[in-house]
């Protein structure tokens, strides 16, 4: 899939920019803060209909506006989309597909699909559990869509018993939480295993391509003993420890079990990653993470847009030239660098300058 057409209203640093993407690599060349990252951004936006940058949408309407806009043209090997986003700070998005209007933004998620690769993705190794889960679950989101629903489903009622255990509440006001929270943690985390099972043998492949000093696995920690790809085994096995931890979990107000505690343990050789790897390492644990996603989706028949911001700069020779090979076989690839120099030689494509709220191609 690609984009052929983006266009942004009132969205960060532009007033109006209409761009005409081709397929293969688009290079963005800018000084940081020229706006290079509100292009990446806008496209992760319709991916994932939130901001990886940002909690809320305020920050992205350009100041003295109450919208911005976000429409683009999207191809697919069956069919065109045109997907139009008005995001707005002070009440729900709207959204609209080929100028028809839907009920909710929420029917435009998966018609674009894209992998982001940043710095910031180092937190993905050497930050909290919550970078590690946010990671998996919008692996899930992207292959399916409808697992969306799933995530805000189980983070709904965990909320809702959350809010419970701090009142106190008894044990009838929370039962039906503890069924909700049992049902849907059991089922996310089955998910979890699931797609992990199938991208290790990848993530070896691509870990061993980029740095074969040490064999690298992905395990996954759950807050649950055993847990396995069998959702209503998970599910009991919540619901058990929901029980047995009503003491403790009314104590600190807060749900002790489930997928929102799990984590990912990231390990090379005999040790884990965080707090032991090299910046070198970490830097290749978090690049075979991301590639590996893109070829497991790749895979599917998904083809995603891959997306490279700032990236270049942090790697060494070696690891720029294997991410080269990859931007070079996607069907389409957005390059943000500060300066050419950043670029590896083999790497070329259309490139644009950005400049003082403007994008003129070279």
């Amino acid at each position: 899939m690609l984009i052929t057409n983006l266009a942004l209203t009132n969205y960060r640093s532009y007033s109006e920019l209409d761009l005409v993407l081709n397929p293969g690599i688009s290079i963005f060349v800018g000084k940081n803060g020229e706006g290079k990252t509100n292009i990446a951004e806008s496209i992760l936006y319709l991916t994932f209909l939130s901001s990886h940058r940002v909690s809320s949408n305020t920050p992205l309407v350009k100041l003295g506006n109450n919208s911005a806009y976000i429409r683009a043209k999207v191809k697919n090997p069956d069919r065109e989309v045109l997907i139009e986003l008005e995001i707005n700070s002070d009440k729900a998005n709207r959204a609209k597909v080929n100028q028809n209007p839907v009920r909710s933004q929420k029917e435009i998620f998966g018609i674009v699909q894209s992998i982001y690769f940043s710095p910031e993705d180092l937190d993905i190794v050497r930050g909290d559990p919550s970078e590690r889960r946010r990671f998996i679950d919008q692996l899930l989101t992207l292959r399916s869509p409808r697992i969306a629903a799933v995530i805000s489903d189980y983070d709904r009622a965990v909320k809702q018993r959350n809010s419970l255990l701090k009142s106190r509440a008894n044990n009838d006001a929370l039962a039906p939480w503890d069924k909700q929270v049992a049902q849907f943690g059991g089922e996310l985390i089955a998910l979890r295993i699931s797609v992990l099972k199938e991208i290790q043998p990848i993530f070896n492949m691509v870990y061993k391509e980029i740095s074969s000093t040490k064999p690298a696995e992905i395990i996954y920690k759950s807050s649950v003993d055993n847990p396995s790809d069998n959702a209503t085994e998970n599910s009991n096995k919540i619901m058990e420890k929901l029980i047995n931890n009503r003491g403790a979990e009314i104590e600190r107000g807060l749900t002790l079990c489930g997928p929102h505690r799990d984590d990912l343990l990231l390990t090379l050789g005999d040790h884990q990653v965080k707090g032991y790897a090299s910046h070198g390492e970490s830097w290749s644990i978090a690049l075979a993470l991301k590639l590996s996603t893109y070829q497991l989706l790749k895979k599917d028949g998904l083809a995603p847009i891959l997306i490279l911001d700032d990236v270049f700069s942090e790697l060494d020779e070696e690891r720029r030239e294997h991410l080269a090979v990859i931007a070079q076989s996607a069907e389409q690839t957005i390059i943000t660098v500060a300066v050419d120099s950043d670029l590896p030689k083999s790497l070329t494509g259309d490139k644009y300058l950005v400049k003082n709220g403007g994008v003129t191609k070279l």
